[in-house]
């Protein structure tokens, strides 16, 4: 069951506010490890990072998230989730913006973005293959807080590279139970 916190009228928290709805937008982004991104294509939950007002993304390389349906100059709808109860928080659109690579405001994002990106491949040479490679975008709130829906929004992953649906290897339970094995974890009469 996720958490819905808007009042009794259907209104979220800080939606007339001119000031608190901005604020709980960046609030709420800034703590989440991951926010829900739907643009033209499926909604998907994205690592981002929040800097000078808005969301940073990076995507569309090899071994990275893919960003199908957020495309530079459109828009896209984000929610946002609470990072210990995972409930959804706020919801907000977005205008994107493709960041040039190489050019100040990259510069001054793809190495915090770095910091952020978990397990690389490549730690060392990251910059270099998303500036090759990759797509950073920018998501700027356009609306400081949109209606959240009442249903689940639960979908089943998109296939990729990344996905590991394959059977847990046969050594898998003596590498994490060795007690058991040796029976030492066992008492005695």
């Amino acid at each position: 069951m996720t958490a819905n916190p808007s009042g009794p009228t259907g209104e979220q928290p800080g939606e007339d506010d001119p000031f608190l709805g901005p604020a709980l937008v960046e609030e709420a982004t800034k703590k989440s490890g991951l926010v829900w991104v739907r643009g033209q294509g499926p909604e998907r939950a994205l690592w981002h990072l929040w800097h000078d007002g808005a969301a940073y993304v990076v995507g569309d390389g090899a071994g990275e998230q893919p960003l199908p349906g957020l495309a530079d100059g459109g828009t896209a709808e984000i929610t946002v989730r609470s990072k210990d109860k995972g409930g959804r928080l706020v919801g907000w659109t977005a205008s994107v913006r493709e960041v040039a690579a190489g050019s100040e405001e990259w510069e001054a994002v793809a190495p915090e973005l770095k910091g952020k990106r978990l397990n690389a491949v490549d730690a060392e040479g990251v910059l270099e293959r998303w500036a090759r490679e990759c797509r950073v975008l920018r998501l700027e709130p356009l609306s400081s807080t949109t209606e959240l829906p009442d249903g689940s929004l639960a979908v089943p992953p998109v296939a990729s590279a990344a996905t590991t649906r394959q059977p847990a290897p046969a050594a898998l339970p003596r590498l994490l139970f060795p007690r058991l094995r040796s029976g030492r974890g066992r008492r005695s009469a």
